[in-house]
């Protein structure tokens, strides 16, 4: 029988890939490439893939995972109510429990055309930034819009008014191959209806974002600042298109702005602040760093509404729970790859890496040796993310600026557990409006920075496709 080596060989050349390529040329397995996560890395693969703790995490240590995972699903409830631990829902909320966005802690999609609610999808509000504004934009980033404030929720408790429905509907886009293979690609437009209290600002921008995984998330925050800059200065200095840039944001706790890494633009710094502003804005619970409603001074009856365990001056979500889900979020474990040595995987790899994807989805990073947790330092990690902002062109603008963040500016999101995201999710819509309904038409959305490695993809033949799709499956 050949053996992998020829059997890659022989495959590569009937891909197309030539030796004389500037790509590297893979032709088996990297050491430890399976193991995504490191040491932290799980091997499930069905619909639990996305919720299991860190490998590596101690038995002693999984009880408060546990308890924080159960502050993550279960539901939280109005004020008052005899479930104090759990109160406080609202007055305007998005979603009443955070596994409702990321579903069995996977990605989010947009609303159906009939649904009620856009749920695990929500809608960033903005009006253009102004001097008068300085103090704002520099703690949020934006203006929120003057009546809605700085992100839409489309439900609230009884005897508050829901500010509004979201609908989404799509208009085709054709995209052709070199081949002749033609793709229908869904171009979306967001439609607010119902406003519950008045027109809003002329000038509002819109930014309609899916919920993204939770995997990983604790590895993430662990990428030393000083490998992410480096990534930065290394892509400048390549002059070959491609400029990623950092963002920089307001930390809530440090009072000073500094590297962002989270998020779709990657407006905020650190997991905690990030699961602050997720309470705040999706659910209207109250923490020590965001201790007010999420009300604008002409929601009156949003203001007048009951607190939850604020009424007797205390957040509504206590330190101790925001503590344990912060532990949750930052050991959610990444899966392991599958067939990472399979000829087509291979091949794939190679045309990856012959397209230029990898300048922004840089493959890997170690993790700091002073990581949060203990579990997560000195790690290995495969992300195939820098976390930094790119320029993605003008298809997939929202036009709204957020921090350092341009309109046409879109973090690299991580691709690791991607190929798992129908096993866990039940779908396949990805991007940050979840426009894509499948890989392939995620790849073509690319412009901007991103222009050349789609122009590489749209000459690939339908062997080279599938081999590209074998392998980002493997992820």
């Amino acid at each position: 029988m050949p053996s992998l080596s020829l059997r890659l060989s022989t495959l590569l050349l009937a891909l197309g890939l030539s030796a004389c390529d500037d790509a590297p040329r893979f032709t088996q397995a990297e050491p430890g490439e399976a193991r995504s996560g490191g040491q932290a890395t799980v091997r499930k693969t069905d619909q639990n893939a996305f919720s299991l703790p860190s490998a590596n995490l101690p038995p002693s240590r999984r009880v408060d995972f546990s308890v924080g995972n159960s502050f993550f699903r279960s539901p939280w409830v109005i004020a008052p109510s005899t479930t104090t631990a759990r109160d406080g829902l609202g007055p305007l909320f998005n979603t009443n429990a955070c596994q409702n966005c990321h579903i069995k802690d996977g990605r989010g999609h947009p609303p159906p055309p009939d649904a009620p609610n856009a749920v695990s999808m929500l809608v960033r509000l903005s009006i253009p930034d102004a001097p008068q504004y300085a103090k704002v934009i520099e703690q949020l980033g934006v203006v929120p819009e003057p009546v809605y404030g700085g992100q839409f929720q489309d439900m609230a408790i009884p005897g508050v008014i829901p500010e509004g429905k979201v609908r989404v509907d799509y208009t085709a886009v054709p995209v052709r191959f070199k081949d002749g293979t033609e793709v229908q690609l869904r171009k979306p437009t967001l439609s607010i209806t119902q406003l519950g209290y008045g027109p809003m600002h002329p000038d509002t921008r819109f930014s309609a974002r899916v919920a993204p995984p939770m995997i990983g998330l604790g590895l993430l925050e662990a990428i030393p600042e000083a490998d992410l800059l480096a990534n930065a200065a290394a892509q400048a200095k390549a002059h070959k298109g491609i400029n990623g840039r950092p963002n920089q944001v307001w930390d809530d706790a440090q009072q000073k702005t500094v590297l962002g890494r989270f998020g779709w633009k990657a407006g905020q710094p650190n997991l905690n602040q990030q699961n602050v502003h997720a309470f705040s804005g999706d659910m209207g619970l109250t923490t020590s760093l965001k201790f007010a409603d999420d009300c604008t001074d002409s929601q009156t009856a949003c203001k007048q509404a009951p607190n939850g365990n604020g009424a007797d001056g205390e957040p509504e979500v206590s330190d101790n729970i925001l503590r344990l889900v912060l532990f949750y979020s930052r050991n959610l474990a990444v899966p392991a790859r599958r067939e990472v040595g399979a000829p087509q995987v291979l091949a794939g790899k190679n045309l990856f890496f012959q397209a230029g994807c990898q300048a922004c989805h840089t493959p890997s990073f170690t993790t700091s040796a002073t990581a949060a947790e203990p579990e997560l330092a000195n790690q290995v990690i495969r992300p195939y993310s820098d976390l930094l902002l790119h320029d993605m062109g003008e298809g997939l603008a929202d036009n709204r600026s957020e921090f350092k963040a341009s309109g046409r500016d879109w973090r690299t999101p991580p691709l690791w557990g991607i190929g798992l995201t129908q096993a866990v999710s039940g779908h396949t819509q990805f991007l940050h409006d979840g426009r894509a309904r499948d890989l392939l038409e995620a790849v073509l959305w690319h412009g901007g920075e991103a222009k050349a490695a789609q122009q590489q993809v749209l000459s690939f033949n339908a062997e080279q496709r599938a081999a590209l799709l074998a392998f980002l499956n493997s992820l």
